[in-house]
């Protein structure tokens, strides 16, 4: 074999996941990017529209333009693509829940460019069963999402055959715990759902399936470990390709092909000695860009700043420039597979491959994908998994430079900028949505809007596929709080089991035993039963993961833990605060609303007779906004640098105690 190949590789889309404060300004930032060589756009939109709420939904409180672009109806849609020619592009659109609602959208912003949706190229995340156990930005019960999931693959084959219409998603599964088995095991039961939906749900023809499979994608997660990541994409090609030809008979080869993008590992990244992140995303990128017959269509990398906050345009320009480098100036795309013949790697491929097949019989045998989700099956093997891995980091088994160990550090001048290292979000954005939302209502043909509402309930409590209601929905200046809220009449909401139940998380040490004994103290002193603790997840951040690996190990440590999940209103934490008679409450925000969020529940608290329960929060928090915490009332405020949580547990007993005034 020629040691070189004939010609170089194309390379791999590059993109930068992007979006704030609103349409304008996200357009503006597509545009910056676009001319600095990236080839794709992938589009982060807000939790509110990610969650089917309007910038003056009460949940919304806090959250608009925080962790993306927020989008409440054609105009904002017309905004964000300005100038940007649809027919050409390729675009990538984060989006799960909503995903019909954000397709009807671009496809009608396309069309009125005078594009054929024919022409459209991109890709829809639209998995919703990864949302139950993850990042939590879903609706609806479990069949009827997968319902919506089916009708746009059902549409995008008859109208735009050239749009993903589902991006599989194992990123966030690996966020959630997920080893490489359980990444690859879990996202191909979840693949098996969707088919099997739609090979049995009469819209597809039987021999179009192929057309189907062709366009699934997979949206994949690479961490450090990056020869083990390239083998687990080696294997999970070679499970798909299986899975396509024995379940659904797809003969084509070139269709069975697996398709995928990646993101490298965000919640990898550290606060701590932030700079080392820069090699961390560039070993995560080589684990899915050495091996050719495995390597990525498509590449967005984090910035080095995301423990810390939003990231600037020069900290996404960064990350594009890492990619770049490596596809024009390394010889990367000069060679065939590099690991073709390598005993080594197959006997890594062939350990994950079998790893990943009884995962996915598991799944099958529990009644598919669907099943597991709702009977806790899958949200408690991540959760475990999750504790294990922290366990590890906390005993020192597995090291994190400059978090457990070389901890001794230079002052980086990357952060000495302090709050202005990151992306500063406009408070006056929230306002400025809340303000055009409502004139877009007053400004529109209300009788049509209603029209096409009425159409769309009468469609979803039929069998008709709803992509075109939902079309007509967009033309008629429907917003994506009302779209959604006509489907939450018909469908219902729904609330994932926690996973809790069987989590079990330890310390390594005697340390979890001695705060165990510290808590179990404290109540006698107090003449409690025991300290009870409310872990609240207020507004639409919906990543988890923290917190219930908070609530795991302080149920380990001796509380008795409240925990009702994600999506909480101020409100509703208090009222359960009350109900539940809770020594403490701490709070987890993720999205950057804490300045919001945090203050709203201290003043609930006030008002419902409890100015003195202490209240601690965690999240990905700069410590300017920590300040501010602390002066309006916090007790503590815990940041990823924070990462034993055993020692966080201790700070909580510590709290309670100088509540009561115990030594």
């Amino acid at each position: 074999m020629e040691p070189r190949l004939p010609d170089r590789d194309r390379p791999w889309v590059m993109r930068t996941y992007a979006g704030h404060s609103n349409a304008a300004a996200t357009n503006a930032l597509f545009r910056r990017n676009l001319a600095k060589g990236q080839t794709g756009l992938s589009v982060a939109f807000d939790l509110p529209t990610q969650t089917g709420y309007d910038p003056d939904h009460e949940l919304a409180a806090g959250e608009v333009g925080r962790v993306g672009v927020p989008v409440a109806h054609l105009g904002d849609a017309r905004a964000l693509f300005e100038g940007i020619d649809l027919a050409a592009a390729n675009t990538s659109m984060t989006i799960n829940a909503t995903a019909m609602w954000l397709l009807a959208l671009y496809v009608t912003v396309a069309q009125e460019q005078g594009a054929d949706p024919a022409a459209l190229a991109g890709t829809t995340q639209n998995d919703i069963i990864k949302e139950y156990l993850s990042r939590g930005t879903y609706i609806f019960p479990p069949s009827p999402s997968l319902r919506l999931t089916t009708d746009v693959v059902a549409w995008t084959v008859a109208n735009a055959p050239a749009w993903n219409p589902v991006n599989i998603c194992s990123y966030h599964l690996q966020e959630a715990g997920a080893t490489p088995v359980q990444e690859v095991g879990f996202a191909l039961a979840t693949a098996v759902a969707v088919l099997d939906r739609v090979r049995d749900g009469g819209q597809v023809p039987p021999e179009r399936m192929g057309e189907v499979v062709q366009r699934v994608s997979f949206f994949v997660n690479s961490g450090v470990r990056f020869v083990e990541e390239m083998a687990k994409m080696r294997a999970f090609n070679r499970l798909w390709d299986e899975i396509t030809r024995d379940r659904y008979g797809v003969t084509d080869a070139k269709q069975r092909r697996l398709r995928y993008g990646v993101q490298v590992n965000s919640l990898g990244l550290t606060e701590s000695q932030p700079e080392n992140n820069v090699a961390r995303i560039v070993l995560e990128m080589l684990g899915v860009t050495m091996s050719r017959d495995a390597r990525a269509r498509a590449v967005q990398l984090p910035a080095w700043n995301e423990a810390l906050g939003l990231p600037r345009p020069w900290d996404q320009q960064w990350s594009l420039r890492l990619q770049q480098v490596l596809a024009y100036e390394s010889d990367l795309l000069e060679y065939p597979d590099l690991f073709a013949g390598s005993h080594v790697v197959e006997g890594l491929v062939d350990e994950i491959a079998d790893g990943a097949r009884r995962q996915l019989a598991e799944v099958l045998e529990l009644g598919g994908a669907v099943a597991a989700v709702e009977g806790g099956h899958l949200k408690s093997a991540l959760v475990a998994s999750l504790a294990r891995r922290r366990g590890r980091v906390e005993s020192g088994q597995d090291v994190v430079v400059g978090v457990n160990r070389f901890v001794e550090t230079e002052a980086s001048p990357l952060t000495a900028a302090g709050a202005q290292a990151i992306e500063q979000v406009d408070p006056a954005a929230e306002k400025a949505a809340i303000d055009a939302v409502q004139r877009w209502r007053a400004e529109r043909d209300g009788s049509a809007a209603a029209d096409a509402l009425d159409r769309l309930r009468a469609d979803a409590a039929g069998s008709r596929n709803l992509m075109a209601a939902t079309l007509e929905c967009v033309r008629a200046g429907v917003t994506t709080g009302e779209w959604a809220g006509v489907l939450r009449e018909v469908f219902g909401e729904y609330r994932a089991p926690t996973g809790l139940s069987s989590g079990v998380s330890g310390s390594a040490d005697g340390s979890l035993a001695r705060v165990r004994e510290r808590v179990h103290a404290t109540a006698r002193e107090l003449a409690r039963p025991a300290l009870r603790l409310l872990v609240g997840k207020p507004g639409l951040d919906g990543h988890s993961n923290g917190a219930e690996q908070i609530a795991v190990r302080a149920r380990d440590a001796g509380f008795e833990v409240v925990y009702q999940g994600i999506r909480l209103t101020p409100a509703q934490i208090v009222a359960a605060a009350v109900q539940e008679d809770v020594d403490l409450v701490g709070l987890s925000v993720l999205s950057g609303s804490h300045l919001n969020a945090v203050p709203a529940v201290l003043a609930g608290l006030r008002a419902a007779g409890l100015p003195d329960l202490p209240v601690v929060v965690g999240g990905i928090i700069p410590e300017d906004d920590a300040e501010v915490l602390r002066e309006a009332g916090v007790a503590r405020v815990f940041t990823p640098k924070d990462f034993a949580l055993t020692d966080i547990m201790a700070e909580l007993v510590t709290v309670v105690r100088e509540r009561h005034g115990l030594a």
